[in-house]
């Protein structure tokens, strides 16, 4: 009895992208939450993890599943996204100490398997982050979506196998920033946008940046190098003037064509948009 409702555990929608590293495809089987401020609680939150972890091992075991979403010939994991949406956009905080406060040991997510969180903050961050794609397209200072791709750098023990990689992994969606690459179009030169999520509260948030930048090798004369801050303390343009002079200072000096590269970084915000959406209206959908 336990094991048909697993087989039957349903899924709102399943995205997939390639990964960057591998020839495997990535199916991300997702949970879609709608949460007004109060409801967003460690219980609800938990019980919708632990529901995600039985999809998951549904979607493990279920030919039905395999044979609607997997494509053919193709080598593949499945992982789980839940989706916390605050469609009132009253809550700012505190999501972080929820997700602590789940059972790690009652989940039963497969062995092979992972679930991703994206809450409130994530969400707003990253429609922040689509918004300003296309406002800097409208303005003309990148080209159209179509020619820019997500930057994976080769590792050490990992090559990427995807030349020009169309899709974020949610590892990139969920870590400290994203790194666009774009060409050269025109009279603009190529080059990266870096959108840093971090608050920028002390400058040894922009030596780790600036020290990812270096180690990839991305700092070269004829590419351009933008750093875009959605929401950054005080003091964060200043906290990056000071690591770059940090660095500059502890590195070639000031009248390097390092030095040259690195104070050609520019760090700017991006515009802040919060979506909200009509209690009447969601009321009246569910009537």
């Amino acid at each position: 009895m336990e094991l048909k409702k697993i087989l039957t555990h349903p899924s709102d929608v399943v995205f997939y992208y390639d990964e960057p590293y591998s020839l495997s495809r990535t199916y991300v089987n997702t949970d879609l939450k709608s949460y007004k401020k109060g409801s967003i609680t460690s219980f609800a939150i938990a019980a919708a993890i632990e529901s995600l972890a039985l999809t998951l091992e549904c979607a493990e075991l279920s030919a039905e599943w395999q044979e609607k979403f997997v494509h053919e010939q193709k080598s593949y994991k499945i992982v789980g996204l839940l989706f916390i949406y605050n469609h009132d956009g009253d809550y700012d905080s505190g999501f972080e100490d929820i997700l602590t406060k789940v059972n790690h040991e009652k989940l039963k997510i497969p062995r092979h398997s992972k679930i991703f969180v994206l809450g409130p903050r994530d969400i707003r961050w990253l429609d922040n982050v689509r918004l300003d794609l296309k406002m800097l397209y409208s303005d003309h200072l990148i080209p159209h979506e179509d020619q820019w791709v997500f930057y994976y750098p080769d590792l050490v023990r990992k090559k990427k196998v995807q030349i020009s990689a169309r899709a974020a992994t949610l590892e990139m969606l969920t870590g400290p920033w994203i790194i666009l690459s774009y060409p050269a179009e025109g009279t603009r030169p190529a080059g990266y946008i870096v959108y840093f999520k971090g608050p920028g509260k002390h400058a040894e948030e922009f030596l780790y940046l600036i020290d990812h930048l270096i180690h990839y090798q991305m700092l070269k004369r004829g590419l351009a190098i933008g750093i875009r801050v959605l929401n950054p303390a005080e003091n964060a343009p200043a906290h990056f003037k000071r690591a770059v002079d940090e660095y500059i200072e502890n590195y070639d000096g000031q009248d390097s064509e390092f030095a040259t590269l690195l104070r050609a970084i520019t760090f700017d915000l991006m515009p802040q948009i919060k979506s909200q959406f009509s209690q009447l209206k969601i009321g009246m959908r569910h009537a």
